[in-house]
């Protein structure tokens, strides 16, 4: 019903597009030399355009009332306009200065359509078709590159983000800003997200449950889509990696348009990787992995609101790297056939938002239905799952000015987990979950330099579930369980401009966990080990204090920021030291009082007398302990980062080359957890190099590179293979090629 009521706004708003507010204008250097190709985006309606050979641009349809418009081109620093429409023409002209360092996004997952240096809260932002990202067939991989950010791995095709040492259900997931639903409690399932279509990557770092709720105790990560083809366009690319190491390749093709207002897009894609080499030269066994991909989007905006409609469709396959395969396969394949995980997923969400004068309506809702099986013997079922997740979201943004944000919002969404087909292990019980939730959030700007946020929620959740086994059976019987937890989640920053070129920023909030199904009612094999829950968990409570400084001026960057977050009833997952009648170890949910504290640093210099040079480096911490002063499992090392890298606009009939050289390093991890044991330190020495050729209007790129040129053989300490003395993945020849395409259809 909900969707057929925003259809029918779409078709009425569709009526009145014609009267429209419209801006205009003329994009230019620092000398006033106009600038052809520059692009302008508004997040708030959906819309993007290009200026022409004289640097012309307009943007028609825009909503009335506070928008914000960010101007880019390459080589030159985003400038990012707030005006308020009020139904007329305005003519906007805009100069672009030239940069090496890139400073400032606007940004989604903080709530408003803000800049990066407006939120209280760090956001962080990572550009996946940005060249001289690692190429690599784990795509949670790239995340890494941001400091405090790090993953769980059990080989190229299962991981999981790690933010500040927290990770699975401690850390929320969005699909372009859609809750992510995948059986993500456990290492042993994968991020369930790839780069095809993903535009940008927001991450923030610390409690989010304000704007979230239950499992943003961590941080957010959240895959936001690629932008919409500029008005009257249609533009497509093909992408297409190699990876030596696994025998990989991953292709991917897309082709969107925009006309009048309608927006629409398809991107399909496939990977597929082989048993992949350790340092040293000698393959994993299973740690195969084949995915397929197809992603449909349709949109309709106009001066009364926009419309926006999604759909995914994904399927992996991916090998279970466990004793037994580990045994069983002597030759190296690349085909799924024992002893393997398959999730197929696909997800329907609708985004829209409604102008109704001052005042904007946002209504989304989606529609996820995830389906785990594991594969034992050759065609051989296991374990089979589905778990479908509506969501629902409704936000108000009440009037406001150039210095206020008020917005009054609700939240839920409605879940159930159905064993099907009578498989021989039931690892979850049947069973549905509710949740209910309000929240209210402010924003001011005291003397132009001070901007405070603040925010209060209140969250109600439901788990009811139905009993497994026979009550006679003592071993594996599990009575039903019914659970309701209520909370209230908060926070206040403030974000002060010293000056042009130093920020501070600091943040407090509150946020919480409940537990989830895995681990109130586990009671069954999974991978290696026999998991056991505890109906009696109570929520996870989370304080947090962040303090941090961004520091711009000239050709360079410096970021430094610390945090201390205290956990009340933290829970993991541990040995008890005790083994099945299976012959499994036996693992138990158990719970205590936490804290972990850190930080991260970062600094990028370009040289200004030579400028063709930039010098980057990062280090990240963190230190997680129980209150009795055994070690948190699951935290990773020390790490830093660096990389020099050169970089050169125009080089004969090449153009946008680059040459990098990068480190990482990851210090001795000596605070192992009571279950884990102590990891060895390493360095990785990576090399890559790229350029575009242009062709026509379009620049086709290649890139080419290697990682862990020295083939080390090194175990990191959140891989999960050091369980079975596996190494991480050796040394990797990589080769990308991006072919972009498009036309204008504008008359």
């Amino acid at each position: 019903m909900k969707i057929w009521i925003m259809v029918c706004a779409m078709v009425c708003f569709s009526n009145t597009i014609q009267a429209q507010n419209r801006i205009y204008g003329k994009i230019s250097d620092q000398d006033s030399v106009p600038l052809a190709g520059a692009t302008m985006f508004v997040p708030e309606a959906n819309k993007g355009a290009v200026s022409d050979n004289e640097g012309n641009y307009e943007l028609k349809g825009l909503p009335g009332g506070k928008i914000r418009i960010q101007f880019s081109f390459i080589g030159y620093a985003s400038r990012i306009e707030t005006v308020i429409l009020n139904g007329n023409n305005l003519e906007l002209n805009i100069r672009l200065h030239e940069t090496a360092i890139e400073t400032e996004e606007i940004v989604v997952t903080g709530g408003y359509n803000s800049t990066q240096h407006e939120n209280a809260v760090k956001i962080e932002v990572l550009k996946i078709a940005a060249s001289g990202n690692k190429a690599t067939p784990n795509f949670a991989e790239v995340l890494t590159r941001v400091p405090g950010v790090d993953m769980i791995s059990k080989g190229s095709g299962v991981s999981k983000p790690v933010i500040r040492g927290l990770s699975m259900n401690d850390i929320l997931v969005l699909n372009n800003g859609v809750r992510y639903e995948n059986y993500q409690y456990s290492s042993h399932h994968p991020l369930g997200i790839n780069e095809f279509g993903v535009e940008d990557v927001e991450i923030i770092k610390g409690p989010a449950s304000l704007l979230y709720g239950s499992d943003a105790i961590g941080g957010v990560v959240n895959f936001i889509a690629e932008k919409p083809a500029p008005q009257n366009t249609v533009a497509g690319d093909y992408h297409m990696q190699m990876f030596s190491n696994s025998q990989g390749i991953s292709n991917n093709a897309g082709l969107k348009g925009t006309h009048n207002g309608f927006s629409w897009g398809i991107r399909a894609g496939q990977k597929s990787n082989a048993d992949y080499l350790q340092g040293g030269g000698d393959f994993v066994p299973n740690s195969r992995t084949q995915e397929y991909s197809v992603k449909t989007n349709a949109g309709l905006s106009g001066k009364s609101g926009t419309f926006k409609l999604y759909y995914e469709y994904g399927r992996q396959n991916l090998g279970l790297v466990e004793d037994e395969p580990v045994e069983l396969i002597v030759d190296r394949g690349r085909k799924c056939n024992i002893f393997y995980e398959q999730l197929n997923t696909h997800l329907l969400s609708s985004q829209n938002k409604l102008y109704l004068g001052k005042t904007k309506l946002e209504a989304d809702a989606s529609y996820q239905n995830t389906e785990l099986i594991h594969f034992g013997e050759e065609d051989v079922y296991e374990l089979q799952m589905k778990l479908a997740t509506f969501n629902y979201e409704a936000r108000l943004y009440l009037p406001s000015d150039e210095r206020s944000e008020y917005i009054v919002g609700f939240q839920g969404f409605n879940q159930r987990n159905t064993n099907v087909n009578d498989r021989e292990t039931i690892l979850l019980p049947d069973a549905a979950t509710g949740t209910y939730s309000g929240f209210i959030l402010l924003q001011h700007t005291f003397l132009e330099k001070l901007k405070l946020q603040t925010g209060i929620r209140y969250d109600y959740k439901s788990i009811e579930t139905e009993a497994v086994g026979d009550p006679g059976d003592v071993i594996f019987y599990r009575p039903a369980v019914s659970k309701d937890y209520g909370s209230f989640s908060g926070s206040i920053g403030a974000t002060y401009h010293a000056s042009e070129y130093l920020l501070f920023r600091a943040n407090l909030a509150s946020a919480y966990r409940t537990p989830n199904l895995a681990e109130l009612t586990s009671n069954g094999p999974h991978e290696t080990r026999y998991e056991m829950g505890d109906h009696t968990l109570t929520p996870e409570n989370s304080y947090e204090g962040d303090l941090s400084l961004h520091f711009h001026k000239g050709n360079v960057l410096f970021d430094l920021a610390g945090f201390y977050n205290r956990i009340n009833n933290y829970i993991f997952i541990t040995p008890t030291g005790e083994t099945h009648v299976s012959g499994l170890p036996i693992y138990q949910y158990m719970q205590s009082n936490s804290f972990l504290y850190g930080g991260e640093a970062g600094l990028h210099v370009h040289p200004s007398v030579i400028p063709w040079l930039h010098v980057q480096t990062t280090f990240s911490t963190v230190i997680g302990k129980q209150n009795n002063g055994d070690y948190l499992p699951f935290i990773p090392a020390h790490k830093l980062n660096f990389e020099i890298r050169a970089e050169k606009e125009k080089l004969s009939i090449l153009c946008n080359g680059y040459v990098s050289v990068g480190s990482q390093t990851a210090f001795d991890q000596d605070h192992a957890a009571p279950d884990e044991t102590t990891t060895g330190g390493y360095t990785l020495l990576d090399f890559s190099a790229g350029a575009g050729i242009k062709a026509g209007k379009q620049i086709i790129t290649l890139e080419l590179g290697v990682n862990n040129i020295f083939d080390k053989k090194y175990i990191d300490h959140l891989s999960t293979l050091k369980e079975v003395n596996l190494f991480n993945p050796g040394r990797n020849f990589t080769c990308s090629l991006h072919v972009p395409f498009g036309f204008s259809t504008k008359k």
